[in-house]
């Protein structure tokens, strides 16, 4: 199933496949996501899925959605 993944605060829309690493998605997007360690555990790669944080190293695209938005942080630490 296709979904539609928005990135926001640049506005930049990708069709991706339910599953697909979020960081694969950003990638193919041209959206930078900073990391860290990869593993879920520093939260450098930490964003906001439809209000909810998660770490998009070890997230990827919810099945069972048409559509989804990613708000990405900015921290100037990382």
């Amino acid at each position: 199933m296709s979904v539609k993944v928005r990135f926001l605060p640049d506005d930049v829309t990708i069709e991706a496949k339910a599953g697909e690493p979020l960081l694969d998605v950003a990638k193919r997007a041209g959206i930078d996501i900073p990391t860290g360690c990869l593993m879920g555990s520093c939260h450098a790669c930490e964003v906001e899925l439809d209000g909810e944080a998660i770490c998009s190293c070890i997230s990827g695209v919810p099945a069972g959605k048409s559509a989804i938005t990613i708000d990405l942080y900015i921290d100037p630490t990382w």
